[in-house]
């Protein structure tokens, strides 16, 4: 047969239009379809019988991705919740519909703790939230500022290891030179020291201050318990399980804390030099100054702002922080080989006559990937904050409402075998090869994403890596380190919104650098 050239190119767009129309009815179809549902639901509750025993949600999740797929729909009471497990759908959850699932879902924690939805990490997509950020990022995650907030950290993690020190000093024996210590208690005693000095100017005595971290901790796992009462709303008056009165009494105790440390700020006001305000003055001076307002909502009070803020910043840096620094330890201890080249990095750049300082962090990549390689196994919120769905989207296809609540998984998708192999071995050696060298942990990297990505990422990730980082390098410099027996410390993980170890954390340690150095 004979085709002339205007005949064929008259097959080919005919063909071409008959593809882009099928694809188009194709996608338009799957595009109003829901996502699949999980099996299990009861009447009236849903699936959220299955989120609410002894094994953490994320694993539930986890098993439910493996049998569902990588994106499913749960019914949790009155809400449906979109859950992703999958590195890609995250990046259309965080790119292309950034902006609608920028939203929190309301809850009885953030309206009972939160101050009623002031405390910017849980408020509302909007104004405010943008607002109250930009000030956190100002006056305390700036570079500016964290250059002159550099010497609190620093100082502090060397009083760390002095004082580690002293104990080894106290309790070593004739017959060993190693001393047992439960790290997990000094790594909070450090975290919170350091946090408490950068917001609120206050030193860190372990007595006195013994509330503070108790409500800090109380705050934390009450914010990640599943209350009945926000997912069947006309049950909330039983308050179920005593959620809610606890709440109450956090909500209370937080306060005290929070308007003291205010009060004595505002006594103090106008008598620091710049160099000398904290977080909490950088705060009052926004605030309460002749700014513009407009972003305020009516029934917030400046005061009341700044406690809110305050409180976030200091609960959501501490336990993130002591988590991250627990699971390293274990998995570097449990693994002798990768301490072995800890050491001998620290070795060739930092050496045995000074203490190792932020300026080698850039220099210790072997370091920074064992980080890098503890967030991906062990990040500290498994399931990042829950977003909502603000308007009508498209993800992965499938058509979502508004009201949606999501759910990302990243602990499924930091330990997807398409994308990480031997995904559940502790290999920092990952990060040094040319496949996954330029992965980074600030969200442009969805395979990795322990502090979110998109607008709601977590803007205090400079500072937590560097804190991290500096910690680690300076113990593991300033101290032989062992498990102490041959069998691998227990990595059993406890639960809830963030995920830590649930058993104590002992070492053997023994100092490793020339005396003078420790004093």
């Amino acid at each position: 047969m004979d085709f002339t050239v205007p005949a064929l190119v008259a097959a080919l767009v005919a063909t071409l239009l008959s593809l882009t129309f099928l694809y188009n009815q194709l996608f338009h179809q799957r595009s109003n379809q829901k996502p699949p549902e999980a099996g299990g639901a009861w009447p009236i509750i849903g699936h959220l019988h299955l989120l609410t025993g002894h094994r953490s949600p994320f694993k539930v999740l986890t098993d439910m991705a493996d049998k569902y797929g990588p994106i499913f729909q749960l019914r949790l009471g009155a809400h449906q919740v979109l859950v992703v497990s999958d590195s890609q759908i995250a990046k259309e959850c965080f790119t292309t519909n950034d902006r609608t699932l920028a939203g929190r879902p309301n809850a009885i924690a953030t309206e009972t703790m939160g101050y009623n939805y002031s405390m910017f990490g849980l408020a509302p997509y909007g104004q405010y939230w943008r607002h109250v950020r930009k000030v956190v990022v100002l006056e305390l995650l700036s570079n500016r500022r964290l250059d002159g907030l550099r010497r609190v950290w620093e100082s502090g993690v060397r009083s760390f290891t002095q004082d580690i020190h002293q104990s080894w000093l106290r309790d070593k024996n004739n017959e060993s030179e190693d001393v047992k210590l439960e790290m997990k208690e000094w790594f909070g005693k450090l975290i919170m020291g350091v946090m408490m000095q950068m917001l609120f100017g206050q030193r860190y005595e372990e007595e006195g201050n013994r509330t503070v971290v108790t409500t800090v901790r109380r705050f934390i796992d009450l914010l990640g318990e599943p209350v009945v009462g926000d997912f069947v709303p006309w049950l909330r008056w039983l308050d179920i399980g005593g959620h809610e009165k606890g709440m109450k009494e956090t909500a209370k105790e937080m306060d005290s804390l929070m308007e003291g440390w205010l009060q004595e700020h505002k006594r103090k006001r106008n008598t620091k030099s710049k160099e000398e305000e904290d977080f909490m003055d950088g705060l009052l001076s926004s605030f309460h100054g002749d700014g513009d307002d407009k972003d305020i909502p009516e029934h917030f009070d400046a005061d009341t702002i700044v406690k809110a803020t305050c409180m976030g910043v200091l609960s959501a840096a501490t336990d993130t922080i002591i988590v991250t620094l627990t699971w390293a330890l274990s998995l570097v201890l449990n693994n002798y080989s990768v301490l072995k080249n800890i050491r001998v990095e620290l070795d060739i750049y930092v050496g045995k006559e000074r203490h190792v300082n932020q300026f080698d962090l850039n220099n210790l990549t072997y370091l920074r990937a064992v980080v890098k390689e503890t967030l991906r196994l062990y990040p500290a919120a498994p399931l990042l904050l829950p977003h909502e769905s603000t308007d009508d989207c498209v993800v992965n296809g499938y058509k979502i409402r508004k009201g949606t609540r999501i759910l990302v998984n990243v602990s499924k998708i930091h330990r997807d075998p398409k994308i990480w192999s031997d995904p559940n071995a502790f290999r920092p050696e990952r990060f040094l090869m040319s496949e996954h060298k330029e992965i980074d942990v600030k969200g442009n990297h969805f395979e990795l994403i322990p502090f979110g990505s998109g607008r709601r990422i977590c803007p205090g990730i400079s500072l937590a890596l560097q804190v991290v980082e500096l910690t680690l390098a300076s113990l593991i410099h300033g101290y032989d380190l062992k498990r102490i027996s041959d069998e691998l410390i227990d990595m059993t993980e406890s639960g809830g919104l963030v995920n830590m170890k649930a058993t104590p954390l002992y070492v053997f340690l023994s100092p490793s650098l020339p005396s003078h150095l420790y004093n």
